[in-house]
């Protein structure tokens, strides 16, 4: 044989082995493949990430956990998982993903652990167990604290810590969202409008109306829209707008703020509130008149009349009327009265709304003419009472707020408030004021020197 011939035969014999060497490997993956599928379908599916905002789960409803996992999930139902400690939450599944939102804000520093059972694949097979355990951080506020060397807004925390985040020579009012402060600043008899990050950085001048007063000043409780009621600088008895509502947004700071209308009824409003998830409004006109009104443009929907709006819940509203407290179903406009309370308790001076379907009253008994300490009282569903707080009367309870978690409580109080005199600012506030912190447990936290805690919907009113 030639050596052409023998050459090109250890080619072929080096072609056949390549070929071999390839089919195998080939084979082995496949193996590999089929054996890898199999233990995935025998273990059911498994957990390859998951996803959370931790930070976010304490100040604010709607956050999630999402289970990323190495198949394509049954849709998982409610009852399959467990969430300790207890939480309002809902389930939703999408692909290779489960996640758990909560309906409310979570309580601060508080290890939760949630368990999902008889987790399922598309393609069958048996089922798994999967389970997931976070830590919320501490929680944290702001306050307004005003002085004669200028008002400061401080970012403060439970544990006593403080720092300054935004200053200027007269800070009438904010508000905190999940994203902004909104403050509302006075110079020279005309308000301006100021949004910052959370640190006060990067400050905008949000546009108003016109050259006036800005009073009222709210945010709704998710999105970049606020509002506030807005009086002309040159009003007189011969005209100019007064009290009006109007809204805009964090967003596009440079937008025309929206005038929110009444048909028939007076324009000025005394109070108002967002209507959380919703496009309404619930509004008190200065004729004492109860709306809802929609920011879409629909019918308003009379309510009758009230003395005062003192709380929202979803579309739960709990308002004064001149009887008495009243609770309002705004999506059916039906109405009830709050489960009442023993009489030696006292009047009820305000009702905010817990998650648990109770409510935070503060009660003052009277010694004939003469008021007693006022106590923050929790009030269940079933009328069962528990004192979380006590004011003495010599000091004034000018606002109470509830967390967004609805662990804590904040009063706003005026020390001595008989001594205590009043500063000059357009919502003029005892000079002296203090945050107090209670857990519902009835537990004091904490004492913070300000007002206006970011928990709360508007600022306290006299």
């Amino acid at each position: 044989m030639s050596s052409d011939g023998r050459r090109a035969q250890r080619q072929r014999r080096k072609a056949r082995g390549f070929s071999v060497r390839v089919l195998a490997v080939v084979a082995v993956l496949g193996v590999v493949a089929l054996a890898g599928g199999v233990v995935t379908t025998l273990q059911g599916p498994r957990v390859t990430s998951v996803q959370s905002d931790v930070a976010a789960a304490v100040s604010s409803s709607g956050s999630r956990l999402i289970f990323e996992t190495t198949q394509s999930l049954k849709k998982v139902d409610a009852a399959q998982v467990t969430v300790t400690p207890a939480a309002k939450f809902t389930v939703d599944t999408s692909g290779r993903s489960v996640g758990i939102r909560f309906t409310d804000p979570l309580w601060d520093q508080t290890t939760y652990s949630i368990r999902i059972d008889r987790l399922a694949g598309l393609g069958g097979g048996p089922t798994s167990t999967v389970e997931e355990s976070f830590s919320t951080p501490k929680l944290h506020s702001y306050v307004l604290e005003r002085s004669s060397g200028g008002d400061k807004i401080y970012r403060v925390g439970l544990d006593g810590d403080n720092e300054p985040v935004f200053e200027n020579e007269h800070i009438e009012d904010f508000r905190a969202t999940a994203a902004h402060l909104v403050v509302s600043t006075l110079k020279d008899g005309v308000s301006h409008l100021i949004v910052t990050r959370t640190d006060g950085s990067g400050p905008q001048e949000l546009a108003l109306p016109g050259k006036g007063v800005v009073t009222n000043l709210q945010s709704a409780e998710r999105g970049n829209t606020i509002g506030y009621t807005f009086t002309d600088a040159d009003i007189s008895a011969s005209g100019g707008r007064e009290s009006l509502l109007f809204t805009g947004s964090t967003a596009d700071p440079a937008a025309k703020p929206a005038e929110i209308k009444v048909t028939g009824a007076d324009p000025r409003v005394e109070d108002w509130r967002f209507v959380p998830g919703t496009d309404t409004i619930l509004m008190l006109t200065f004729d004492g008149a109860l709306s809802l009104v929609s920011s879409a443009g629909a019918p308003p929907v009379e309510l009758g009349n009230a003395a005062g709006i003192d709380d929202i819940s979803g579309t739960t509203a709990y308002i004064e009327r001149i009887d008495g407290p009243a609770v309002i179903d705004l999506a059916s406009a039906k109405e009830k009265a709050p489960p009442p309370t023993p009489a030696e308790l006292g009047q009820t001076g305000s009702v905010l709304a817990l998650s648990d379907g109770s409510t935070l009253r503060a009660l003052t008994p009277f010694d004939g003419m003469t008021p007693l300490a006022t106590a923050v009282t929790r009030v269940e569903a079933a009328g069962k009472t528990s004192v979380v707080a006590q004011v003495d009367p010599a000091d004034g309870l000018l606002q109470t707020c509830v967390s967004p978690s609805g662990r804590y409580a904040a009063l706003v109080v005026a020390p001595d408030v008989v001594d205590n005199p009043y500063d000059g600012y357009t919502l003029p506030l005892p000079k002296k004021l203090e945050t107090r912190i209670y857990g519902l447990d009835g537990k004091q936290i904490t004492t913070i020197d300000g007002f206006d805690v970011a928990w709360c919907r508007k600022a306290p009113s006299l």
